[in-house]
């Protein structure tokens, strides 16, 4: 499954770093939701779980923050730096299925844009996520909304995670894309089994998306694409 992941995204690399900015699921859908949510980010260290071709790092490093970002590609993380020309970012390979190579309670804030849907396991990297956050330090993700996965592919069980396959079509070639679906239950157990709940978002359009692509527009207005969850690390009593 990981090789399967790790060579798709090798191959979209260039995509993420050339084209992603401008495709409105990306630039009208997902991150406009989650930079309504952003913490504060002036002088803080920030952590970039999956930080593919580095939009993120980049924004958030404009904005004052001292970011370390990660993913998976290495190629991924060569347009990270690319991007990252001049600006406060760290980036370099790792797996977020192994253990975080950082002391602990070493970030103010950890953001992980559609990534975690590529892992099946959650539970040792939200303990890794809790152990390097501050306490009182912001949890921000987005993922794969279960009821999307659930109505667009051959699902055995709601309740239950799953292994998915499809295909994406980019500058005319199909790429194998592999990844999971899990309830909501557990999307948000995962979360509260270490962080206290602070927010669920599901992404609606912006006005831009349906000038650049109308026909999705009346779908992403009608049914949710993807979810936004903000969770914080409680401060010890």
């Amino acid at each position: 499954m990981k090789k399967k992941i790790l060579h798709s995204y090798e191959h979209l690399s260039s995509h993420y770093e050339f084209d992603v900015d401008r495709k409105p699921y990306n630039a009208y859908l997902e991150r406009p939701a989650m930079i309504d949510l952003l913490p504060e980010l002036r002088e803080k260290n920030v952590l970039d779980a999956g930080c593919a071709a580095g939009w993120y790092a980049r924004y958030m490093a404009d904005h004052g923050a001292d970011v370390t970002a990660v993913d998976l590609s290495p190629s991924m993380i060569d347009a990270t730096k690319r991007r990252a020309e001049n600006a406060s970012i760290h980036a370099f390979v790792h797996d977020l299925s192994n253990p975080l190579p950082m002391e602990n309670e070493s970030f103010d804030f950890i953001i992980s844009s559609l990534t975690l849907h590529y892992i099946k396991d959650w539970t040792p990297i939200f303990q890794e996520f809790y152990r390097t956050l501050k306490p009182g330090g912001t949890l921000l993700f987005s993922t794969h909304h279960p009821f999307m996965d659930y109505m667009n592919h051959d699902v055995d069980t709601y309740y239950a995670c799953q292994q998915l396959q499809e295909e994406w079509t980019v500058n005319g070639e199909k790429v194998p894309m592999t990844f999971y679906r899990r309830p909501l239950e557990k999307i948000i157990s995962a979360v509260t089994d270490h962080f206290r709940f602070i927010q669920l978002s599901e992404p609606k359009p912006t006005p831009e998306f349906k000038e650049v692509h109308p026909k999705g527009f009346h779908k992403v207005s009608t049914k949710p694409n993807f979810i936004i969850v903000k969770a914080e690390k409680p401060e010890p009593k």
